[in-house]
């Protein structure tokens, strides 16, 4: 089960990342947090970046409403989506 915090204007999920994956894809759910496959590479914030668009893409949010608020430098995150509900991403992320 993902671990999701609602606060009405927004949610906030933890993310575990794995980075130059074959391709981006969701890879299941692992102590709570989404677990991503990004195909970036973990330089130059590339991940980071890659990590934004593609749940803003599968959330349907704009991307500059996705951000990382903790662990920009590993592989475990916690992202912040502003514009939806805890609701719409358990079903967008078929939790």
């Amino acid at each position: 089960m993902l671990d999701i915090k609602d606060d009405g204007q927004g949610v906030s999920i933890r993310v575990k990342v794995q980075p130059r994956a074959s391709k981006n894809q969701v890879a299941g759910f692992l102590d709570g947090a989404v677990k991503l496959r990004l195909t970036a590479p973990p330089v130059d914030g590339a991940a980071n970046k890659a990590c934004c668009e593609f749940l803003a893409g599968l959330l349907g949010v704009a991307k500059n409403r996705v951000e990382i608020t903790h662990g920009q430098t590993g592989r475990n995150k916690t992202v912040r989506i502003e514009g939806i509900s805890a609701d719409a991403v358990l079903k967008k992320l078929g939790s």
